[in-house]
C-alpha cells in the first residue's frame, strides 16, 4: 500500500466548552450527530489519505474506543498516548516516528471541512515545496499568514501591515486553517522544546525552507467554543453554516 500520512492533533481539552469539554475530548464532541473526528477522518479519506496518526492526551481512551467501534476500512490508524500535559510540539515529536510518507499533513482535531486537500497535496509535491500552509480567505481569531506572490513571509497570531517590510499593495493576509503539509526533512529540525509550535517554530521554518501558501477551496469551520458549537448544530442561528455541515454529513456518509 502506498501511504499518505496525516497527524491529527487530538490530545487537547475543550476548556471553553463547559461540561461537554470536561466529559469528552474536544475532537469527540458531536456536530449534527457525528463527532468532529468522524468528519475529519472521512474528509481525509475522501482526499486519498490512508494513514492517520492520533497523538492523544485528555480522555484518550475514549478516542481509542471510538476508533475501535467505527472500524474505518482501507486505512491504518495509529493511536499514541502523549500524556495529559504535553505541548503540541511534544505530541508532534512523538508522532513523527510513525509517519509513512515523504510528505504528510498536520491538522488540528477541532475543525470540520469539505475542501480540495488532494489537489493541494499534489501541487505541494509537484512544486517540491518543504512546507505548504493551507489558509482561508476569512476573518477569524486564529493565526494569520502573510503572503507576497504566494510566498509565505510571516506568521503571527495577530498580523498587521505595519509589521511587514513591504509595500502594502503586494501584501495579503490569510487565516491559517490549522492544516499544513510538510516534507519529513522539516521535522528533523529541533522543535520539541517549543512552547507554542505555531508561534515559535513556523517563523523559523519559513526562513529556512521552501514554503508557500495554498488557499482552501470549500467549507472550513473551527469549533472553539460553545458559540461555535451552537452555530454548527442549530439551523436557526446560522442556516447557511448549518446547511453546509448537513451537506457534508450526507456526502461523507455516502460510502
Amino acid at each position: 500500500m502506498n501511504y499518505r500520512s496525516a497527524i491529527i492533533l487530538c490530545g487537547g481539552k475543550g476548556t471553553r466548552l463547559g461540561e461537554l469539554g470536561r466529559k469528552f475530548p474536544k475532537t469527540l464532541i458531536k456536530i449534527q450527530g457525528q463527532s468532529i473526528l468522524w468528519y475529519i477522518l472521512n474528509s481525509l479519506r475522501k482526499n486519498k489519505f490512508n494513514h492517520f496518526i492520533l497523538p492523544v492526551g485528555y480522555r484518550g481512551n475514549q478516542i481509542k474506543k471510538f476508533i475501535e467501534k467505527k472500524k474505518f476500512k482501507n486505512c491504518q490508524i495509529d493511536i499514541i498516548n502523549t500524556g495529559l500535559n504535553s505541548t503540541i510540539a511534544q505530541r508532534i515529536n512523538k508522532a513523527k516516528n510513525f509517519i509513512k510518507s515523504e510528505n504528510f499533513i498536520i491538522l488540528n482535531g477541532d475543525a470540520i471541512f469539505d475542501a480540495n486537500l488532494n489537489q493541494i497535496f499534489n501541487v505541494h509535491e509537484k512544486n517540491k515545496k518543504d512546507v505548504s500552509f493551507i489558509c482561508c480567505e476569512a476573518e477569524a481569531d486564529f493565526g494569520t499568514v502573510g503572503v507576497i506572490n504566494n510566498k509565505v513571509i510571516n506568521f503571527e497570531r495577530n498580523l498587521n501591515f505595519n509589521s511587514v517590510n513591504t509595500h502594502i499593495n503586494d501584501f495579503k493576509a490569510y487565516v491559517y486553517s490549522g492544516m499544513c503539509i510538510f516534507n519529513q526533512k522539516v521535522l528533523r529540525e529541533n522543535f520539541k522544546n517549543c512552547l507554542n509550535f505555531e508561534k515559535d517554530f513556523y517563523p523559523k521554518i519559513i526562513k529556512k525552507f521552501k514554503s508557500d501558501m495554498r488557499t482552501l477551496k470549500g467549507f472550513w469551520y473551527a469549533m472553539d467554543n460553545i458559540k461555535d458549537l451552537n452555530v454548527l448544530n442549530n439551523r436557526k442561528i446560522n442556516k447557511k453554516i448549518f446547511n453546509k455541515v448537513y451537506k457534508l454529513f450526507n456526502k461523507l456518509n455516502d460510502k
